[in-house]
């Protein structure tokens, strides 16, 4: 059998956990990847006050609830976000748009404050027109955001 180590996630790792929860993993895969990526630190007796402020950090940021969670989904569903990005010709972006770039653009457009992580492309985007974003607003609650990406002048 692999050998397991007790890690406290710091950060939100896609299908392990959210921040300041404990988890067991393979124990190269935590000394090899998350610890050094600063995304988990080792579980020890003293770090159950470090659980208690990750915790606390997680529940400000988090979204209140589900009532809440719906309320931003309205919000997000009912904006229609520009994206200005540089192009050449046939419409092909230099570069991609990014979740980052995303969040800056809702926010531009008056939509609420998002975390950048929340932000799922299914496929990069890499030309102008009208895309669909997925934001996971809550565990429960998934929003799209209809964005339109331009020339930049």
């Amino acid at each position: 059998m692999a050998a397991q180590m007790k890690l406290i996630l710091t950060q939100d790792v896609s299908g392990l956990g959210a921040p300041g929860d404990v988890v067991e993993v393979a124990a190269g895969y935590g000394r090899n990847y998350l610890v050094p990526q600063g995304q988990a630190i080792s579980a020890t007796r003293g770090a159950e006050k470090q659980i208690a402020t990750i915790r606390r950090a997680r529940d400000v940021r988090e979204v209140r609830d589900l009532g809440h969670a719906q309320e931003i989904r309205g919000q997000l569903s009912g904006l229609t976000v520009r994206l200005p990005a540089r192009s050449g010709d046939g419409g092909r972006l230099f570069g991609s748009v990014t979740s980052s770039d995303v969040v800056a653009a809702v926010s531009a457009a008056g939509g609420p404050k998002l975390d950048r992580r929340l932000v799922t492309l299914k496929t990069p985007i890499k030309s102008l027109g009208s895309h669909t974003v997925h934001v996971k607003v809550h565990p429960e609650v998934e929003a799209t955001v209809s964005l339109e990406v331009v020339a930049a002048q």
